[in-house]
């Protein structure tokens, strides 16, 4: 999924953002703050887009269901803003305070005061932003973590569980605290909006996932309410709320944060798509690893939702905006029923329109850019998102363990899962392709669309694990000649004889490492193909007027403020 990428420093000319230190009066002690002009100027790389709801297609009762879910939604965003920090609270009260509309909106951009598109640099305050969130106390190291897991066995499973959140306790030793009890009362309310939303709901499938959920907030067990949200049908209302991801957990990504999705859904085109499901089991035998490491036990159900967002909250909301999700990622579920792909088309078309074509139009070679399509954009991610549910998931090592590829891989694995995920959407493209599910044509425009999409996402950086996945794949098809470089006129080009074996060679690469669970080749190939060179770097310089993402302003919140203020 992308999502919360970090900026490559001083590469957008004109939004190359100069610290200007200012001393201010605050609760412990002084208080460095960016200018008012500068934190304008970094709301500036965001292009506005206006995210309306179809309100003509949702009748009485679904405009009521909706406003609870909405409500529940809110509570989301607050949760995720105590998951970034623990004294975010704090900050926000004190920017309320100082009356700065600039500065208070771009903490709400970025959920805390750390530029997610500027390395997580401060534009208030002087602390670090502390590698696992609030997810762990700041002074604790990943040594002191392994270490106390070597000496209590016992605490593995809390520990690790991404629904505990690690303290300290009166004896300055390590505790884990469950989410229920850490974000109790905020839960609770959440909870309680869902509810309502199943009793009104004439929608029974989704009338029974909101109450499971609502039971998983309180209970912390979300196998059930998983299973539940796979089986929704038929509801024009496709929501998705819960704690999902761990990226923000930059220490272990054990940890995951809150998140909110409510859309609405296009069944036609839902439908269209749901065909590919029946190609999920020939896409993993068709995998470049043998046999013996590909994944049959998973489930292939895979429902497939072609949806228009109209609200988002926590973590999908921080920075750069979701395109696309591949849920849910307990490994039970996927085995029983696979995952659910949910394409967000109106986010992938704005970004497409204000982004991507504007950047195309400045790094490729000019034969080329016509081959650069909505069509191949939109369904390389939804094959990216295919590609989540494909390959390795639990393992036994070579010493008998059982576990999973992301617990084998730790901090590695997201960098390596994003990187299987695009090289295996493009590899499963070539592959559809060729039994006719898509048009010949698509061949060529997905893989020039796949080189443009790689400069919209570097421009994030690569301290990110999607940033370094793109550059993974950058480098590597680089080196085999299937990206080519003209010196003279500085524009990129694809090298079609090549660039389908590169595909090929890379994912079996990407799909071995996960296979064997292998921490260290994984940051070996990190290593020398995560980095950006310099030839980049100049590419970069031509997009410094492009917006870096979108800013969504949504219509939902004009017609609920006053629920909301009640």
């Amino acid at each position: 999924m992308e999502r919360n990428f970090i900026i490559f420093r001083g590469l957008i000319a004109g939004f190359v953002f100069c610290a200007i230190a200012i001393a201010t009066g605050c609760k412990g002690g002084e208080v460095k703050q960016v200018s008012k002009d500068v934190v304008r100027k970094k709301l500036e790389v965001y292009a506005p887009v206006n995210v309306a709801v179809p309100w003509n297609l949702l009748d009485k009762n679904q405009t009521a269901v909706l406003e609870k879910l909405y409500m529940s939604a809110k509570e989301i965003d607050k949760i995720f803003l105590r998951q970034v920090s623990k004294r975010n609270i704090e900050v926000e009260n004190i920017l309320k305070e100082k009356g700065d509309k600039y500065l208070l909106r771009f903490f709400n951009v970025n959920f805390g005061p750390w530029d997610r598109l500027d390395g997580d640099n401060a534009f208030y305050g002087k602390e670090l932003k502390p590698e696992g969130a609030a997810f762990y106390p700041e002074d604790m190291t990943r040594e002191e973590f392994k270490l106390w897991l070597k000496n209590h066995e016992e605490d593995r499973e809390e520990f690790e569980s991404g629904y505990t959140v690690i303290s300290r306790d009166k004896d300055g030793g390590l505790t884990a605290v469950p989410y229920s009890r850490y974000y109790g009362d905020l839960l609770k309310r959440a909870a309680g909006y869902l509810i309502e939303a199943a009793d009104l709901t004439k929608n029974r499938s989704l009338a029974k996932f909101l109450r499971l959920r609502a039971n998983a907030f309180l209970s912390d067990d979300y196998y059930q309410s998983n299973m539940a949200w796979m089986d929704v049908k038929d509801s024009i209302l496709d929501v998705t709320i819960g704690p999902y991801e761990v990226y923000e957990d930059r220490l272990f990504n054990y940890k995951t944060a809150f998140e909110a999705f409510i859309c609405v859904r296009d069944p036609k085109e839902s439908k269209r798509l749901e065909k590919l499901k029946s190609y999920l089991l020939k896409m993993e035998e068709n995998l470049p690893i043998e046999d013996k490491y590909k994944n049959f036990n998973r489930g292939m159900s895979s429902p497939v939702s072609v949806v228009d967002e109209i609200f988002a909250a926590g973590d999908t909301k921080a920075g750069v905006q979701t395109l696309a999700f591949n849920l849910p990622n307990d490994e039970r579920v996927r085995e029983a029923k696979g995952c659910k792909k949910v394409m967000l088309r109106n986010i992938c078309r704005a970004k497409f329109e204000k982004i991507l074509l504007p950047i195309a139009g400045e790094v490729i070679d000019k034969k080329q850019l016509p081959l650069v399509t909505f069509e191949a954009y939109f369904n390389h991610i939804l094959l990216h998102e295919f590609t989540h549910g494909l390959g390795p998931g639990r393992l036994v090592l070579e010493d008998g363990t059982e576990t999973t590829v992301g617990k084998a891989l730790r901090e590695r694995y997201s960098a390596i899962e994003e990187a299987k995920a695009d090289v295996g959407g493009e590899y499963n493209f070539y592959y559809l392709i060729r039994e006719g599910v898509f048009p010949e044509k698509l061949e060529r425009e997905t893989a020039v669309s796949l080189l443009a999409g790689f400069f919209r996402s570097v421009r994030f950086g690569v301290e990110e694990s999607h940033g370094r996945a793109n550059m993974i794949a950058f480098n590597y098809f680089r080196k085999k000649g299937a990206y080519l470089l003209d010196q003279e006129t500085g524009l990129w080009s694809v090298d079609f004889e090549k660039i389908t074996e590169a595909v090929k060679s890379l994912l079996h690469e990407l799909l071995i490492i996960q296979a064997h669970g292998s921490y260290e080749s994984a940051g070996s190939l990190i290593e020398e193909y995560g980095n950006m060179g310099n030839d980049v770097k100049q590419s970069l310089l031509k997009l410094a007027k492009i917006p870096v993402d979108i800013i969504p302003g949504y219509s939902i919140e004009e017609k609920f403020e006053s629920v909301e203020k009640e």
